[in-house]
């Protein structure tokens, strides 16, 4: 069902992201102290006193600011207001009213829904000298909190769930059909490959910023999406580099959420920016989700600017020969900022979980051993030669087979890949990695 949602909001470096931890008892949202860390929108699952909703932590909104993304930062958060069932300004106790707050709470004073101002950082108990000026706002009592001890945050989530409850958001809700998830699909890649400029396409949103500045996305974006009848969930996700590249705290929890979407994907897409070719970056991404287990399709972006045809073969043959470990992926050339041939990337999707999840029958399975067996390829180590029984499916998600032979310690790499290979071509496994596991019998 569609959770009733509550809002945090407020100008950068508040505390937004540290009370979504602390109400969420996780470290899902990223939180430093440098401003403009939270940059999109990004959507929390949390509950209190039995009401379960969806808290969303927004960027800072600075509404004077030259930033060059505060116009985007500012809009993202303007959005999710929109969306809310319930908004929480969260102002600064310690620096007191600025023209951003004010600004902001005029405009959410037009808003019609209910507002909650809290006063974050007020870190000791029944302190608040200097918490009255904020009467000021509009916004009626402020509520003192600690959101980094959780002083105060109790009593705010009391009333926040009440409001809930008021406008009748907890009940709609309840009254909704169980909304499945679909397919869980990351967007991967490395920095300004356009990510986010595929997300928005596919999501038909403006959800994720999009900027020509390396390193835009931050936090792991979820987004919902109904395509042709199929329930999917779109996780546009920070740029991933090596470990050794990551010069900020804040780039690296980006990197952590990352991996995180990509560990919970059913169908990883890699973005590689076509106009620059394959780089390392590219093929240690393509290793991550490789050796996570989720299915893969790689989408070659900016096709439509890189210089000939000579050129694009050049790419796709780069690709070909540096990604052999993921040549089971299918590629797909588009144009994330045009829409060209996006509908392929669907399409590439759906087949690649559909073997992700594939069932292949036992009695398929061991004719294709039987063919094998007659081809009088095998192996052998000594006088010990490897003789293939029987192959039964023991997995799926990916698929995972289970080969009993007289000698598995017999089996190596070169002779693993071969069987890959010939399972491949027999039965179609595009997409999808798949797990060989081999099992002693006598």
């Amino acid at each position: 069902m569609a959770l009733p949602l509550v809002a945090v909001v407020g100008r950068p470096n508040v505390g937004k992201s540290t009370l979504v931890n602390r109400i969420t008892g996780a470290d899902e949202a990223i939180t430093h102290e440098m401003r403009g860390v939270t940059r999109d929108r990004s959507y929390h699952e949390s509950d209190w006193n039995g009401v379960t909703f969806t808290l969303v932590d927004t960027g800072g909104i600075e509404v004077g600011s030259d930033d060059d993304f505060q116009a985007s930062i500012t809009s993202q958060a303007f959005t999710a207001t929109n969306e809310a069932d319930v908004i929480i300004l969260l102002v600064d106790g310690r620096t007191g009213i600025n023209t951003d707050d004010e600004e902001v709470a005029r405009i959410l004073r037009r808003s019609k829904k209910p507002v909650f101002l809290a006063v974050n950082k007020l870190d000791t108990p029944n302190r608040y000298d200097n918490m009255y000026e904020f009467y000021q706002l509009g916004l009626g009592e402020p509520w003192p909190i600690s959101a980094i001890h959780g002083h105060g945050t109790g009593d705010l989530l009391d009333e926040v769930v009440k409001a809930l409850h008021e406008t009748g958001a907890v009940e709609r809700a309840a009254a909704e059909p169980e909304e499945e998830t679909g397919i869980n699909v990351a967007i991967i890649g490395r920095p300004n490959a356009g990510k986010s400029s595929l997300t928005n396409k596919m999501t038909s949103a403006e959800r994720s910023i999009v900027s020509d500045v390396a390193g835009t996305t931050r936090d792991a974006v979820d987004t919902p999406v109904v395509h042709d009848g199929k329930r999917y969930t779109i996780v546009d996700t920070a740029g991933l580099r090596r470990k050794g590249q990551i010069d900020e705290d804040v780039e690296y929890y980006g990197f952590v959420r990352a991996m995180r979407a990509i560990d919970r994907a059913d169908v990883a897409v890699l973005v590689i920016d076509g106009s620059l070719g394959l780089t390392d970056q590219d093929q240690r991404v393509a290793r991550f989700a490789h050796d996570r287990g989720c299915a893969l399709v790689i989408a070659l972006n900016k096709w439509d600017i890189v210089d000939g045809p000579e050129a694009k073969a050049e790419v796709r043959e780069r690709i070909a020969d540096r990604m052999m470990y993921v040549g089971y992926a299918p590629v797909v050339a588009i144009s994330a900022l045009t829409g060209k041939n996006v509908h392929r990337i669907w399409e590439a999707i759906d087949k690649a979980y559909a073997n992700y999840s594939k069932t292949i029958p036992t009695n398929q399975l061991n004719a294709w051993l039987a063919d094998i067996r007659e081809t009088g390829h095998t192996i052998s180590k000594g006088k010990a030669v490897l003789r293939m029984k029987y192959i039964t499916q023991t997995g799926a998600c990916p698929p995972i087979f289970t080969i009993f032979a007289n000698r598995p310690d017999v089996v190596d790499d070169n002779y693993e890949r071969f069987l890959e290979n010939r399972m491949r071509k027999y039965f179609d496994l595009e997409g999808t990695p798949i797990r060989l596991k081999f099992k002693k019998k006598d």
